[in-house]
């Protein structure tokens, strides 16, 4: 079984799927995706994603605001995001994280809502889902000042080895998306082959960052069958151990999001 371990079910392109959640959910269970994580993104999708996650037992969500998704001049309150997290669905916090390529003017705003969300984590034990862009030595002070006794994971990762070896090093996992497929991603690829076989997932980010073969087109969370597919070579390893390790590595992080049975 495979998870996909990122994705944006409230923002699926459905058109492939005749505009139909549950016909693209089915698609992807039906080439081995066991398990969704549904990602939050602001306080206006948190009751989406709760409400998708009530509603199908392979689907868990998380709740967070994205460094971009953030306010005017305004941090999410830190009471507002308990309560949020306070629901059975919710198995993780975030995204959260820093975002300097679109907002570098923002980063003192993102600062405060990053550690507002580790505060978070740190009170409910919850791992915490970072997006980081371009803020490489802040993302690393903020994770090692928090000093969170449990995990959490840098999703998307596309930075160099040397901060996924400090990511690990404070007891962060590594999630990795269609990117690592990529023509130009060699980089990438070469921290893919180094990350330790118990502290690594996979993920789609659908609607974004197709893989190749799809890239260009919408993603969809059936396409972690081919980033599974393609770390397994890369790696040198069997697929199924491959998508089994990595399933493994998901229930260990996100011990809230057990599947029924």
């Amino acid at each position: 079984m495979l998870v996909d371990s990122h994705c944006h079910l409230d923002r699926l392109d459905l058109a492939a799927h005749g505009g139909s959640l549950d016909a693209a959910l089915e698609a992807a269970r039906a080439r081995g995706v066991g398990q969704f994580l549904c990602i939050g993104v602001s306080a206006d999708n948190a009751a989406a994603v709760k409400d998708l996650a009530s509603r199908y037992a392979d689907v868990h969500c998380s709740v967070g605001v994205h460094p971009l998704d953030l306010a005017p001049g305004e941090a999410p309150a830190l009471d507002w995001l308990l309560g949020e997290l306070d629901h059975p669905r919710v198995a993780a916090i975030g995204e959260t994280g820093l975002d300097y390529h679109y907002e570098p003017e923002a980063a003192e705003l993102q600062q405060q809502a990053f550690r507002l969300h580790l505060e978070a984590a740190r009170i409910t034990g919850k791992p915490v889902v970072v997006h980081t862009r371009e803020a490489r030595a802040d993302t690393l002070a903020l994770l090692r000042e928090a000093a969170l006794p449990q995990a959490g994971v840098l999703h998307c990762f596309t930075e160099d080895w040397e901060m996924a070896k400090a990511a690990l090093d404070i007891g962060f996992y590594i999630s990795l998306s269609g990117i690592v497929t990529f023509r130009n991603a060699e980089a990438l690829r070469e921290v893919a082959r180094q990350v330790p076989a118990d502290r690594l997932l996979v993920e789609t980010d659908s609607p974004y960052l197709a893989p190749i073969p799809h890239r260009g087109k919408p993603n969809l969370p059936e396409y972690v069958r081919e980033v599974a597919e393609f770390l397994a070579q890369l790696r040198g390893v069997e697929f199924e151990h491959f998508a089994e390790q990595t399933t493994d590595n998901f229930r260990r992080l996100f011990p809230l999001a057990r599947l029924a049975g």
